[in-house]
């Protein structure tokens, strides 16, 4: 979910981290500077160029290579895992960062960053403009999920602010207890709030879709086209994947999230 935490409130979301949808940096040293991302554009030059005078000390030097496993603009963190990424691959011989600062410097790129640099981004509040955790979740509890992008993306704007008040739904969530039918139903509402207020493709029908499949309820890329049922355990019908392709997504994939201690 992702909204206003009141009308005037910061941008937050709770992130639904997908285990195969991984982007890999790789940086070979030379006197050359180049930067490769297979047509992909989720990082530009001035990005490198800055981080590596800020951790290196020096001019840019050697070849970066950046394959995605993700489209731009998807909202499924393609432009957060790029700069983690690019800021790893720089830091490895500093000995690494901590996450708070990967989170610091990805928002002083691009004015907002998923919390992938968290080694359980799911469990958090996360104010996305401010790269901060704002209060501690319950675990998720465990869901099979099937998702892909719903049409062309949609990058985020960074000073856009244009969300749904969730604080109703952030209580909610805390006050579920890790109840798997309402956590479904919040993400549900949150997308369909959000949709009122910021447009784009309407994922009611995907909603409806899910139903028809015996999911819980759907998540939803709320600055993105990612869209995903939500199944519980062992539940999702083998057709679940071509049904969403029939739909007119694409990327669609089958994965599993939540139910660790």
């Amino acid at each position: 979910m992702q909204g206003r935490l009141g009308a005037d409130g910061p941008v937050v979301l709770v992130t639904l981290p997908c285990p195969d949808a991984v982007t890999q940096v790789t940086w070979r040293p030379g006197p050359e500077f180049g930067l490769y991302q297979h047509g992909v554009p989720v990082l530009s030059r001035e990005d490198v160029r800055w981080l590596f005078r800020l951790l290196v000390g020096q001019r840019p030097s050697g070849i970066f290579r950046v394959r995605s496993g993700m489209p731009p603009g998807g909202g499924a963190g393609a432009s957060t895992a790029a700069r983690l990424g690019l800021i790893r691959a720089m830091a490895e011989p500093l000995g690494g960062l901590w996450p708070e600062i990967e989170a610091i410097l990805c928002v002083a790129m691009e004015g907002a960053s998923d919390p992938l640099m968290l080694e359980r981004p799911e469990r958090m509040l996360w104010a996305s403009r401010l790269g901060q955790v704002v209060e501690r979740l319950p675990a998720l509890p465990a869901f099979d999920v099937v998702g892909g992008f719903d049409g062309p993306g949609r990058r985020t704007d960074a000073g856009d602010a244009r969300f749904a008040d969730i604080s109703d739904l952030v209580a909610r969530w805390m006050a579920a207890g890790g109840d798997r039918r309402e956590i479904a139903e919040i993400a549900s509402a949150s997308a369909m709030r959000n949709h009122l207020v910021r447009g784009g493709r309407d994922p009611g029908r995907i909603l409806t879709l899910a139903r028809d499949l015996g999911a819980l309820g759907i998540a939803a890329a709320h600055t993105g086209s990612a869209r995903a049922m939500l199944f519980e355990p062992g539940r999702a019908p083998d057709g679940a994947a071509s049904a969403l392709q029939a739909a007119g997504l694409s990327g669609v994939r089958r994965f599993r999230v939540g139910g660790k201690g």
